[in-house]
């Protein structure tokens, strides 16, 4: 049985159609609520995986939430000195990203909604998302994103959409992180509504009542990207 230690910010965002995978394949998962006073246990190395997930939080805001600062410490650890596999989403991206030298900035523009992401010719030989089509459509929440990652050798830049360059990247050959969310379900976009940090990027990227067309539109591409959240998985069971 494998062991997943799931880094969470926010209970509503778990590792959903990822989990229920990871779930039936008899996989053990211990979810750390950091926003709701759980620590990350001291011992990591009866963990076969770490996940990272999402949040309403950004990586600098350490002094509202001075759990981060210790996340960013025991990722380090995890990816950096252990070597361990690693799966980051949207959050979990980019607090790997500034873990290993990236900067991260405001999305100018913020990127909400079901939108493509082109992948690099990179990604055509990566142990995740080598059979990755060309192309693919996302559900996108995120106002930030990791920049400056080009100085780390250690990176290889795997798929990107005209805002974001950094949608998809490696950190050696362990740890991968994807700003958009791959692991969503059919009421993803639905239940993140409600949540009032949420509902309000929504509304400021796509206007007042933007959720239900947001909503539809995920609802249309969930087969798909439920296939690919599949196939990432597979490739990621492999490691471990």
């Amino acid at each position: 049985m494998k062991s997943i230690l799931v880094l969470q910010h926010i209970a509503i965002e778990d590792p959903g159609y990822i989990k229920d995978l990871m779930e039936a394949d008899g996989c053990k998962l211990l979810q750390i609520e950091l926003d709701e006073g759980d620590t990350i246990p001291a011992d990591l190395s009866g963990f076969d995986a770490m996940l990272c997930m999402g949040g309403p939080m950004d990586t600098w805001m350490e002094e509202e939430y001075p759990w981060l600062a210790d996340e960013k410490r025991r990722i380090r650890e995890w990816v950096v000195e252990m070597e361990k596999p690693f799966l980051g989403f949207c959050l979990g991206c980019q607090l790997l990203g500034e873990v290993i030298g990236g900067l991260v900035v405001k999305s100018e523009p913020a990127e909400i909604g079901v939108l493509d992401i082109q992948m690099s010719p990179a990604a055509g030989s990566d142990a995740l998302f080598g059979d990755y089509p060309e192309t693919i459509e996302a559900v996108q929440w995120h106002s930030c994103e990791v920049r400056g990652l080009e100085f780390n050798t250690d990176v290889t830049l795997l798929g990107s959409s005209p805002t974001t360059r950094y949608q998809i990247f490696r950190y050696r050959q362990n740890a991968w992180a994807v700003q958009f969310h791959v692991e969503v379900r059919e009421d993803t976009v639905r239940a993140w509504g409600e949540v009032p940090e949420y509902r309000v990027a929504l509304e400021s990227s796509l206007g007042a009542g933007a959720l239900d067309a947001f909503d539809a539109d995920a609802r249309r591409g969930m087969p798909e990207m439920n296939r690919l959240a599949r196939l990432l998985y597979e490739n990621f069971r492999r490691l471990l």
